[in-house]
């Protein structure tokens, strides 16, 4: 397994670096890894070299194309990506074409994953009829500016959530329930009792936030849902 290398991509006007993880082997798919909301971090880097070394090629997105600095510059982004669909839905299929481009995925199958905002992006991504063969969400935000309409996910979906969510109220819960069924998806919901927000981040507790806490338990059990929903998936 390699460590991460840049790959240089695009989206309109705006300039983006991907950061690639390599398996030492034919890779089995390729996996697009949508970070935080302060984007690439030690912590999502670190899922990326863990895709690796099960024999995924592994591309950790870019939201912004720019350093993040506090969580406040992180907010700002994040909402003036967020605030338009359109926008935000092609920085996301940006990434996905990246990956995609790359001579060694070539015949590859594709999936996605991510962390909270990742976790969303995501879910766009498969609610925007993208051809992957599986989603996965860790503490996604499930809001979306725009549904899924009836056939439109041709994805498997796998969403890990901590019950005890404030970011992720349990109105937004229900709403993804009934769009997902309404939509007809091929989905799966892990709900995990008395866990918060950012439960996949040993370092949430040391930000001293209410709203996230780390989880070790439900950290296993979400990635070990992801892992065999893949070894379902491909064989």
């Amino acid at each position: 397994m390699s460590e991460l290398e840049p790959l240089s991509y695009a989206d309109g006007e705006a300039r983006l670096t991907g950061w690639l993880a390599r398996p030492d082997n034919q890779a089995r798919a390729a996996i697009v890894v949508f970070p935080t909301i302060a984007n690439k971090t030690p912590v999502v880097e670190r899922r990326a070299l863990m895709l690796a070394d099960r024999g995924y090629l592994a591309m950790i997105a870019d939201f912004y194309g720019e350093p993040v600095g506090d969580p406040a510059e992180a907010s700002t982004l994040a909402e003036g990506l967020r605030s338009d669909v359109d926008r935000y839905r092609s920085r996301i299929a940006a990434a996905i074409g990246a990956l995609r481009a790359l001579p060694e995925a070539t015949d590859l199958r594709v999936g996605a994953i991510g962390y909270c905002m990742g976790g969303q992006a995501a879910l766009e991504a498969a609610r925007d009829g993208h051809d992957l063969f599986a989603t996965v969400s860790f503490h996604g935000i499930l809001a979306t500016g725009r549904e899924a309409t009836k056939g439109a996910v041709r994805s498997r979906l796998l969403v890990c959530h901590g019950n005890d969510d404030p970011l992720v109220p349990r109105e937004q819960v229900i709403a993804f329930w009934d769009e997902m069924s309404d939509a007809a998806a091929n989905w799966h919901f892990h709900a995990y009792s008395g866990v918060k927000h950012g439960f996949t981040d040993p370092g949430s507790d040391a930000r001293g936030l209410p709203a996230i806490a780390y989880d070790a338990s439900a950290d296993r059990q979400s990635w070990s849902a992801m892992t065999n929903l893949f070894d379902e998936i491909l064989g």
